[in-house]
């Protein structure tokens, strides 16, 4: 049951509160559990104004979307809900479902992560769009057709008139958001609730939907928050920002002094865990070393406290207030409607002026732990190669180092079969079309592009897990497209995969130390020697030995895509294919993974095909680049050449479309945009594909310069840029 500790709204109606549209005091939530209370939320206090934007940032189970869900009203009924929420005066919390169902959707409105779940399947586009109109105003069924038809040009949907009468599955990621915005915006809400609006989204499609969310509150006027793991996306697109740790609010501020000058080690901590596109590669980045705490086991004190470099007996024993610091050093307490001041929980706050990450959190015993393991590991991978190689390098080409892995004029094509009972094939998705890469010796090329580009399926290819259409794959000279599944065995344990997800690629019902011994026992290595094995490769991405005995839902994300490493390095493999491993993680989490994966290569002299989206960590990680777009490579090079001076512009499209974790620069900055989304793989535009999209295309060409990229298809060679690149009329750009 929902309850409250609050008086009515007549009764706690205070005067003077002039444009406050949201005001959120002490909210607190808690559910039950088997194990006992779970206080998911912890006196959580802030306000908003009308126009302004708040921006909510932490990790995974912060608290950060179930304080939302509270706000909405939208919690389980066993959800206990304390404290206030206040929409223009009127209390939330505690009402009844028929009483909030006439604020939720006309005063506040709440934008979903995934635009999928929180669209009805079996319902139009327009229809979903016109009953949020009709539930709130006295106007007929083509009035408010007529408005959902304005609302889907206002957040810039192509074809909004062929839009309307389509269902959810029918449009792409980006316009189910877009519609899910139009849906928020229908009544022109004074605030406007976005919980994680562009998880997924490649920054193209992350691009139209922030810049249709700013199109929406240019048009109600709605103030807004902003709940994100995507600190670069706050930096651009709030005024406030607000990091939650634990349940609660541990810093709060105008975005400037949160990101410049952090008061909170936390804070600073998800700042150093960044890999940044707008600086110089640097060696290494420094992760939040541990994981959150459980909120069913709380520590005592500061919740950050186990994981804070500065943590002393009083972090310990007293939980710190959110106050601020005055000009003499001293904490000071606030007033929640302070919207100017910035707050932070830290006994120790004043400490940080100036501090930087590498200050706090670079240099722990963990990690020293972690490298001395790694260089034991390195030393026996030396001894393989010299017995499989007689020597620990190689040479070919004019890098000095022998490719590895070789793809030449690679094609996979999938079929399209009609429906019924015949089966019969009716058209091609043209996944691949003619890749040809080189991956060398102790490098990482990354694979870049967005989603549907054909990246993953490029990556199955070069294992042979998925069987080419047509061209070949070579690793150290050996035809991997012509053998057999039984003669390419022995050769699995030179070539191994890391998954995306790395939930769903562990089996639940096996122990970690079975799934990493697992291929091992497949390849005829004893118990006794599986289990010596096992210790030392938990132990060298750095877990205990002792984690060997639990199950993969007993650990976090990135402990688990540590595990997933650790199952691939088992047999001392030569290469590893890396789909997007790093994507479903926290900033903080992401940034050891990354540290892990470096040292592993720089111990074991491994190869990596980097596959992601996430161009930060490609500038971070990669040697070399390959940008792929529907099926092609339409750009390649170095890291350090591609990201200073991009030639293609798809290229300098996606890394313009990265935002950057600088409200200053963030702001300034001028973008190069992508609109509508990628061309169905199917019926691929002729010429060049990108000439759909291409802003280069659509404003500055002639209409003969304009034929020649509708009528045929640029080669991948360099034009002047000093590298290739596939565009009749590409230009290097510098962004930085």
């Amino acid at each position: 049951m929902t309850t409250t500790d609050h008086m009515s709204n007549e009764e706690t109606a205070s005067p003077g509160t002039g444009d406050v549209v949201l005001e959120v005091s002490d909210l607190s939530v808690t559910f039950p559990s088997d194990d006992g209370p779970l206080p998911a939320v912890r006196e959580v206090s802030y306000v908003l104004r009308r126009g302004e934007a708040l921006g909510i940032v932490g990790e995974s189970g912060s608290g950060k979307s179930v304080t939302s869900m509270a706000v909405m009203g939208l919690l389980p009924k066993n959800a206990r809900v304390e404290g206030s929420a206040k929409v223009l005066g009127q209390e939330i919390v505690g009402l009844k479902d028929e009483q909030i169902s006439k604020v939720r959707g006309n005063r506040i409105a709440m934008i979903f992560q995934d635009p999928l779940t929180s669209l009805n399947p079996v319902y139009t586009v327009g229809y979903q769009i016109a009953e949020a109109v009709l539930a709130h105003r006295k106007v007929g069924k083509k009035a408010a057709t007529a408005r959902a038809l304005e609302l889907l040009e206002l957040v810039d949907i192509p074809n909004p008139e062929q839009r309307l009468k389509q269902y959810p599955h029918e449009l792409s990621g980006g316009m189910r958001q877009r519609v899910v915005i139009a849906i928020a915006m229908a009544n022109e809400p004074d605030v406007i609730i976005a919980d994680e609006p562009t998880t997924a989204l490649d920054v193209t499609v992350q691009a139209q939907v922030l810049g249709a969310l700013e199109s929406a509150r240019k048009e109600t006027g709605a103030a807004l928050v902003l709940i994100t793991h995507d600190l670069g996306v706050v930096a651009g697109h709030v005024d406030r920002i607000g990091v939650m740790y634990g349940g609660r609010i541990v810093e709060m501020g105008p975005v400037e002094d949160v990101f410049y000058q952090p008061r909170m080690p936390y804070a600073l901590g998800l700042l150093g865990s960044l890999p940044r596109l707008d600086e110089d590669r640097s060696e290494r980045l420094t992760p939040i070393l541990g994981t959150p705490p459980s909120l069913l086991s709380l520590p005592g004190g500061c919740a950050f406290a186990p994981r804070c470099p500065m943590a002393r007996d009083l972090c310990h024993e007293q939980e710190p207030r959110l106050l601020a610091t005055d000009g003499n050093g001293e904490r000071v307490s606030v007033q929640v409607g302070d919207t100017d001041t910035h707050t932070s929980a830290c006994h120790f706050s004043d400490e940080l002026e100036n501090a930087q990450p590498t200050d706090l959190f670079r240099g722990t015993a963990v990690e020293a732990d972690t490298t001395e393991a790694a260089e034991e590991q390195a030393e026996q991978a030396e001894q393989a190669l010299a017995e499989v190689d007689g020597t620990s390098g190689g040479a070919a080409g004019g890098s000095g180092r022998e490719a590895v892995l070789t793809v030449r004029e690679l094609v996979k094509h999938f079929p399209i079969r009609s429906k019924g009972l015949l089966k019969r094939r009716v058209g091609e998705v043209q996944a691949v079309s003619g890749i040809s890469l080189d991956l060398y010796e102790h490098e990482t090329l990354a694979l870049v592009g967005e989603s549907g580009c054909g990246k993953s399926t490029t990556a199955r290819l070069m294992l042979q897990l998925i069987r080419q259409t047509s061209g070949e794959v070579h690793y150290r000279g050996q035809p991997l497209h012509s053998m057999s599944p039984r003669q390419l065995r022995p050769l699995r344990r030179d070539l191994q995969l890391v998954f995306q997800d790395p939930f769903a690629s562990l089996d639940p019902r096996m122990t970690v130390a079975d799934i990493v011994a697992e291929p091992l026992r497949i390849h005829g290595q004893g118990n006794g020697t599986a289990r010596k094995r096992v210790r030392e490769l938990l132990e060298l991405v750095g877990l205990n030995s002792e984690h060997g005995a639990r199950y993969p839902h007993e650990f976090s994300g990135g402990q688990r895509q540590r595990i997933g490493i650790a199952r691939a390095l088992a047999l001392n493999p030569k290469v590893l294919i890396l789909d997007e491993p790093v994507s479903a993680l926290d900033v903080s989490i992401q940034a050891g993974v990354i540290n892990l994966l470096e040292d592993l290569q720089d111990d074991l002299g491994l190869s990596y095909l980097f596959v992601s989206h996430d161009l930060s960590v490609v500038k971070h990680i990669a040697d070399r680049v390959a940008v792929m777009y529907l099926g092609k490579i339409v750009e390649t090079g170095t890291a350090e050449d591609l990201f200073r001076a991009p030639a293609h512009p798809y290229t300098q499209a996606l890394i313009s479309a990265i935002p950057l974790p600088d409200p200053v620069k963030e702001r300034t900055r001028e973008r190069i945009v992508v609109t509508g989304d990628v061309p169905s793989p199917a019926n691929p535009p002729s010429g060049c594909r990108f000439r759909t999209r291409c802003p280069k295309f659509a404003d500055e060409l002639s209409e003969n310069e304009r034929v020649k990229c509708v009528e045929e298809p640029p080669e991948l060679v360099d034009r002047g840029a000093g590298h290739p690149d596939a565009c009749h009329y590409s230009r290097a750009v510098e962004l930085f």
